[in-house]
């Protein structure tokens, strides 16, 4: 018989980072293999619904703070996310050491996985929940990159960042070279989002699409049978205080012939503060959103890449209400596909709000993009295929991965000894 691995995941305790590689784990776990999962204890539930074991870290970052305490210039959030990898490392490293895995599978932020990989000789995986690097990813950010580093602030956070790989055995390492260029990675949005697609590297890089299952963990819901059209309004799960613009969606949809709305509002705002509610529109603070897409004929978001990922896979026209980071692109992204409107913030009153709606949902070209690009996201395998490419049990003394490189530390080691 196969024997059974055990495997390390990696990641922060936010939706848009755990949420888009648990299906892969759960097909893991139920395959036979142990999975032990890094992450915040604000996980737990997430992260053992899936069979696995959480190792607990203690998380540097503002998550559950609706955005506010996040830093608004990219040097702050890049301190943020090294003193979490940080805290990470210093957690897992005594958690796991008597216990080694066999592979480490690790999120864009899960950097001390790929630490410990390097450190224990063992294949690293990277499960990317958002778009990766293409060829001339260096040379196009590198303004960007020299304007941080000429930044005092951002000096010193490239200086800490090659301590802390010298540290651990990594020195040498280029910070942004190690975050930005894993061994290999499974890439887990549509081909579709990817800026550059025909440009990025098919030996590092595997496009997998969305991993999606059941997600009955987090509840169902019932289309009525009196709606002829439903659509879901949602900011997802960080960026939510924006009553205002919950208002001028309660404006423009509501008593919209035909149609009901569901309105998903977050923790940060007063519902009551919305006003008069018309009758078609229910409002929830949380929604299973999955399963309400699959019900649904039209999705408000602010295209975070799970929100924008679900909807191309439910196949649904997206009015893309951007609120920060990759948001913007993928709100651009959306345009060009032919399936989305951008409307930023300050745009988003009840008549624009209104006619995007009817113009896309009453526009054939669009229908026809979305079902094209719903049946190739639905063709490319997902859960399955991933863990196929993450690893294959072979009825030897161990597991063999396939499609997993051996640490870069490992190579050189072995080049050397021949």
């Amino acid at each position: 018989m196969s024997r059974r691995a055990h495997i390390a995941m990696a990641s922060i305790p936010a939706p848009g980072h755990v949420n888009p590689s648990l299906e892969i784990i759960r097909e893991l776990v139920a395959r036979g293999h142990r999975v032990s999962y890094i992450n915040d204890p604000m996980s737990t539930e997430a992260v053992t619904a899936t069979g696995a074991d959480l190792v607990p870290y203690s998380t540097r970052l503002p998550v559950g703070t609706g955005g506010s305490a996040w830093p608004e210039d990219r040097i702050g959030i890049a301190d943020l996310f090294l003193d979490d990898a940080m805290a990470m490392l210093a957690a897992a490293r005594p958690a796991l050491d008597g216990d080694r895995p066999d592979l480490f599978l690790y999120d864009i932020a899960g950097a001390a996985a790929r630490v410990l990989a390097d450190n224990w000789d063992r294949p690293s995986l990277q499960l990317s929940p958002t778009y990766v690097a293409w060829q001339e990813y260096e040379q196009d950010m590198a303004a960007e990159v020299a304007a941080m580093k000429q930044d005092p602030r951002g000096a010193e956070h490239y200086r800490r960042f090659a301590a802390w790989l010298a540290d651990n055995g990594l020195a040498g390492t280029d910070p942004d070279r190690f975050m930005g260029r894993p061994e290999h990675a499974l890439v887990l949005i549509p081909r579709a989002l990817q800026p550059h697609a025909d440009s990025v590297d098919p030996e590092r890089y595997t496009f997998i699409g969305p991993c999606f299952g059941s997600r009955s963990e987090q509840g169902v819901w019932t289309r009525p049978d009196d709606a002829e059209k439903v659509l879901l309004v949602s900011l997802g799960s960080a960026f939510t205080d924006q009553p205002a613009f919950y208002r001028a969606c309660s404006q423009a949809f509501g008593s919209l012939p035909g149609w009901h709305v569901v309105l998903q509002v977050g923790r940060y705002v007063d519902i009551a503060g919305l006003g008069e509610v018309p009758a078609n529109v229910e409002v929830h603070r949380w929604v299973a959103q999955l399963a309400v897409l699959e019900q649904c004929d039209a999705f408000v978001t602010h295209a975070g890449m799970g929100g924008s990922t679900e909807g191309l896979y439910c196949g649904l026209p997206m009015i893309a209400v951007p609120q920060a980071v990759d948001q913007f692109g993928n709100a651009d992204a959306l345009v060009d596909l032919g399936v989305g409107r951008r409307l930023d913030t300050e745009q988003a009153t009840p008549e624009a709000l209104r006619t995007a709606l009817l113009e896309l949902t009453g526009d054939p070209e669009v229908a026809r993009r979305s079902a094209a690009i719903r049946r190739e996201l639905r063709e490319e395998g997902g859960t399955a295929r991933a863990a196929d490419a993450a690893l294959t049990d072979r009825d030897v003394p161990g597991a063999r991965f396939q499609g997993v490189r051996r640490p870069a530390a490992r190579r050189r080691r072995m080049r050397t000894a021949r």
